[in-house]
């Protein structure tokens, strides 16, 4: 069974040293969560992770979810876990404190929700589900909606999902064809099937509140007429009681490569009551503000599982014997060297770190820009935030979760034959890992989203930001870095001539067949400039000699491969840019 310790140290880095959150105190909730909180707050949730959700990872994976008479049961001990970390507060962390929620940074709650996604996927996406779905009614509900539903969700209570894709129809929502027909009490009757449902079903709360897009009578053709509902499992009464059960259930479990101990269901409403949330054919405007919170805290799936797989590849690495160091044996009075000291375990041990502490400073960097842009007084640190939160979240989706999965699978590699085999936990871990580029829109869409509309939104300025924030960098600090700073520049190139490129042609098929590439190639130029910015603070503390724990020294070599081995993809995939799409279209569809 794969084993879990939050990364503490790490996690302190990046908040304290990386992002300086203490020059934030001023904004809503930063004041609440000084550098003794933070570490308090960290430190307990890393308990709760490794001593309770770790433990149940394999229980869930190994018995999964029943599902009877329409009712779903979560494996052994889901419950019990779920009313600690209900009664921890750990649901209403970073929720407002008008609904029953601590108010805390945004930025804190990527930390929490990286330990607890570590530790238990399949757990974390209960909570993680129904902050999305809070979320949204924060956003688009009425008064008395987010007064009724707010508080027992904050509360962990009642949990949420969210109802999107249908049998026929998934990334393509202009073809939804759910039903919601006005009442004369102000209420809507939902008919319809919605599949691929975390946690549509489960015993772990007493209510389950489903936001479902559907279409009115009335509603234009297209994703124009689609409208978002509050579907509530039992219904709710004016004071807040549960009344009786709505039109709404689970007819069966999907079958999976992984997260068995999350159900994935096939929901049917049968004139199911229901709430109209925001204004009618607006739905995908307010259901956008779950998604997108949603395609972050997929980002970081991928980097927690990763984050594990590594912690689980090292450990096996300095214990596992086999061989002699190439320089010669470094534990003679052993039969063999552990394989740590053979440089292709380093090299893939090496890509595992630098993926996950790159991923881990540029998803709390974007956690930054979320409170950022929720909480500063300044419109234009506001817009600035905004801006990079929107180039951010589709290449953190993606590229953090492609190069998750390709991360454990070097951790399995590592283990070698043992990786393979349940005992070790390994291939659990790649199996959860597998459905993190599909689910909250196919990495494919997320490169789509990226180069079809977010580098020509308003007329490029988020993508002009960003580079002009590597530009600025390399600039002010970049003698102090030499190859780094060579390095960052020629990827910072190779990002403008691919920018180029893409911008002088207009054509669809140019931008499908470039854009999984440019996305990486951004990416790339995105965890350099963390990295960067992390070899400068690790540089000041070896000048100071202040490193008796070797932790700022492991980080800067790190970003010596990160810069060395990493970083130099970009030319690669500005080569890929390049090539077009010619040679896709030469192909006629019965070919393939």
């Amino acid at each position: 069974m794969a084993t879990y310790t939050a990364p503490l140290r790490d996690m302190q880095f990046v908040l304290d040293e990386l992002l300086e959150l203490e020059h934030y105190a001023d904004l809503d909730g930063f004041a609440d969560a000084p550098r003794d909180v933070s570490t308090a707050i960290l430190e307990e949730a890393g308990r709760l992770a490794s001593g309770v959700l770790a433990p149940l990872n394999a229980v869930g994976d190994h018995l999964g979810c029943r599902l009877e008479n329409a009712e779903v049961s979560t494996a052994p001990g889901f419950r019990e876990a779920y009313r600690l970390y209900a009664e921890g507060g750990w649901t209403g962390l970073t929720a407002s404190p008008a609904y029953g929620g601590q108010g805390l940074p945004h930025v804190l709650g990527i930390a929490v929700r990286e330990i607890m996604t570590s530790a238990n996927l399949a757990f974390s996406m209960f909570a993680g589900l129904s902050h999305g779905a809070a979320n949204a009614i924060a956003n688009g509900g009425t008064a008395a909606q987010k007064a009724l539903f707010l508080p027992p969700m904050i509360a962990g209570r009642w949990t949420g999902t969210m109802n999107l894709t249908e049998p026929h129809c998934g990334t393509d929502l202009g073809l939804l064809r759910s039903r919601a027909h006005p009442q004369a009490d102000g209420s809507y009757r939902i008919s319809g099937t919605k599949i691929f449902i975390s946690a549509g079903e489960h015993d772990l709360a007493e209510n389950i509140i489903h936001l479902v897009l559907a279409r009115l009578p009335d509603a234009p053709a297209g994703v124009k007429g689609i409208s978002l509902f509050i579907v509530p499992k039992f219904l709710v009464n004016p004071d807040g009681s549960l009344g009786a059960r709505n039109g709404v259930q689970c007819g069966s479990l999907e079958e999976k490569m992984g997260i068995h101990g999350n159900p994935t269901c096939v929901m049917n409403y049968d004139d199911a009551t229901g709430y109209l949330l925001g204004e009618a054919h607006q739905g995908l405007k307010v259901m956008f503000v779950m998604m997108n919170s949603a395609r972050l805290a997929v980002g970081v799936q991928g980097l927690s599982l990763a984050s594990v797989a590594y912690q689980n590849a090292a450990s096996y690495a300095r214990d596992r014997l086999q061989g002699r160091a190439p320089g010669g044996a470094i534990a003679p009075e052993r039969v063999a060297d552990p394989i740590v000291a053979h440089p292709d375990v380093q090299r893939m041990l090496l890509s595992q770190r630098a993926f996950v502490e790159g991923g881990r400073a540029l998803a709390y960097w974007a956690g930054l820009q979320v409170d950022l842009a929720h909480k500063h007084p300044d419109p234009e640190v506001r817009e600035s935030a905004n801006d990079l939160l929107g180039l951010l979240t589709p290449m953190i989706k993606a590229y953090c979760t492609d190069q998750g999965v390709e991360s454990i699978s070097l951790a399995m590699q590592c283990f070698g034959g043992h990786g393979y085999i349940r005992e070790w936990g390994i291939e659990q871990l790649l199996r959860d890992a597998r459905i993190t580029p599909l689910y909250e829109g196919t990495n494919g869409v997320q490169a789509m989203d990226l180069v079809a509309r977010k580098l020509k939104l308003n007329e490029g300025r988020a993508l002009k930001r960003f580079m002009a924030l590597v530009e600025d960098f390399c600039q002010e600090q970049g003698a102090q870095l030499g190859d780094c700073t060579v390095a960052l520049q020629q990827a910072l190139g190779d990002l403008k001539l691919a920018t180029a490129y893409l911008l002088e042609r207009s054509d669809p098929a140019t931008s499908g067949a470039a854009a999984v590439d440019y996305l990486h190639l951004t990416a790339l130029v995105a965890f350099g400039l963390q990295w960067a910015r992390m070899a400068l603070i690790a540089d000041r503390h070896l000048a100071d000699s202040d490193d008796s724990t070797g932790f700022y020294r492991a980080k800067r070599l790190t970003a010596r491969f990160f810069f060395e081995r990493i970083l130099p993809q970009t030319a690669i995939h500005l080569q890929r840019v390049r090539a077009g799409a010619e040679v896709l279209s030469a192909f006629d569809p019965e070919q393939f």
